[in-house]
């Protein structure tokens, strides 16, 4: 497959998901918000989608985190893998860390050794 059907073809998948996710928005909305709250009104495909793109604005949703993911799970694994001195080595490398944070941010701040 070239590159730019390839490309066309995820523009597609895309558009299809978006608006899947539309109607999907829509169902759930007419069928629950005017049963729990009596006030409000049933929305359209339309509205639906206005909201879907609204919560994307405000809470940033649908996007991939897969990088992110693997990326959390080979530290965890580099993490794993270090023996004691080669986690006290990491400790000391970064004692200066700390160092200009607040005082309520540091370890061993008043705050935390309240409890």
């Amino acid at each position: 497959m070239s590159y730019k059907k390839f490309k066309v073809m995820k523009g597609l998948f895309i558009l299809a998901c978006g608006a899947l996710l539309g109607a999907i928005v829509m169902l759930l909305w007419n069928c629950l918000i005017p049963n729990i709250f009596p006030g409000a009104n049933a929305v359209n495909y339309w509205q639906a989608l206005g909201l879907l793109l609204l919560c994307r604005i405000l809470f940033g949703g649908f996007r991939g985190h897969h990088r992110d993911w693997h990326e959390k799970r080979e530290h965890w694994q580099r993490w794993q893998a270090m023996t004691p001195d080669e986690r006290a080595q990491f400790f000391k490398q970064r004692e200066g860390f700390f160092k200009h944070r607040p005082p309520f941010c540091r370890p061993g701040s008043p705050d935390e050794t309240k409890e």
